[in-house]
């Protein structure tokens, strides 16, 4: 594929995580001139994800363009996937540049789309977000949450080894961290708004936590909420009442969500059912906006529990499909 010299390019993917690269690997395909921009890393969000992840899918779910995923274990980890993906890139020699973070996505009267980025600006016929959900934490919005000891992230259990530990959100990633923490020696206590630990928790790691819960290893106060976070301690809400609790750290995992605001400044529409879900055409994945596509979970909004690599793999295809049969098109000029 040659670059362009001008920086502009039938297709500009957002995103280089799983889903922008199977996106690329297509374009390809269809000797699409294609660029990727990722703010981060190769992969940003699955770095950012907890030292010891396990995914939830088997390795061949997870495989992109029918490459195999050789995994040592049934549920790949977090490191396994890196070099996958990875290889992947460096392999198929994928255009992409790091460490650029997209600011702003114009439509010009033409109906090109001018993209601006902190390096840069490139101009695009066709646009892909896929950007996923992992950068924005959901915030409670009380009392203490900006105090250096509170974190929206977690990464690895020794740091909070002989802790007084809280864990608020009962999904997998505060059912992993809970666990993890305390078989490094961490006090772990969880805090959970809904009187049971989630249904969607990993199958094989729910009876763990709820063994561990029942023998009172780790603690778990439920259909409560974190009130208030202060330096030695927290504040929470419980069916009894208030209860205050000695405290040294705070993981606040209740939940990340898609950028919103940079959807909307692009001119896609969200619904208005408190879903936020963008209007898109389900058999094509372009939105409102002409020229402009959806890959990934960011096509759910809030419902970012809908939409996995395994079962959003196939935008890549739909997308490039649908731009090879419109540049066939007959022109009405």
């Amino acid at each position: 594929m040659q670059i362009p010299e001008n920086n502009t390019y039938e297709l500009v993917i957002i995103g280089g995580g799983p889903i922008g690269i199977a996106c690329a690997l297509e374009a390809q395909k269809k000797k699409l001139s294609y660029i990727i921009l990722e703010k981060g890393c190769l992969v940003n969000s699955l770095y950012h994800y907890p030292t010891n992840m396990t995914f939830f899918s088997t390795s061949e779910k997870l495989e992109l363009d029918n490459i195999p995923f050789i995994s040592n274990n049934p549920k790949p980890g977090k490191r396994e996937a890196l070099e996958y993906y990875r290889r992947i890139a460096t392999s198929n020699k994928i255009n992409i540049k790091l460490f650029e973070k997209v600011t702003s996505v114009n439509t010009k009267p033409d109906k090109t789309h001018l993209i601006t980025t902190t390096k840069a600006e490139y101009s695009a016929e066709n646009v892909i977000v896929a950007t996923g959900f992992y950068d924005i934490p959901n915030y409670l919005g009380i009392p203490g949450e900006d105090l250096p000891k509170v974190s929206h992230y977690y990464n690895d259990p020794h740091y909070y080894a002989t802790q007084k530990t809280i864990v608020v959100g009962a999904s997998n990633s505060a059912v992993d961290a809970a666990l993890e923490i305390f078989r490094k020696g961490g006090d772990v206590t969880m805090i959970v708004r809904n009187p049971e630990i989630g249904e969607r928790v990993k199958y094989w790691v729910r009876p763990d936590i709820l063994n561990r819960i029942k023998e009172g290893s780790i603690k778990a106060y439920f259909n409560s909420n974190l009130k208030e976070i202060r330096d030695n301690e927290v504040v929470i809400e419980t069916p009894e009442g208030e209860d205050i609790l000695e405290n040294d750290f705070v993981l606040l995992l209740t939940g990340y969500r898609p950028n919103f605001g940079f959807l909307q400044d692009m001119g896609i529409n969200l619904s208005t059912d408190g879903r936020k879900i963008p209007q898109y055409n389900e058999e094509t994945m372009e939105t409102n906006v002409p020229g402009i596509f959806l890959a990934g979970v960011i096509c759910g909004g809030i419902e970012t529990h809908k939409w996995f690599i395994e079962n959003s793999r196939i935008h890549a295809e739909m997308i490039m499909d649908h731009l090879s049969k419109k540049e066939k098109a007959p022109s009405n000029k």
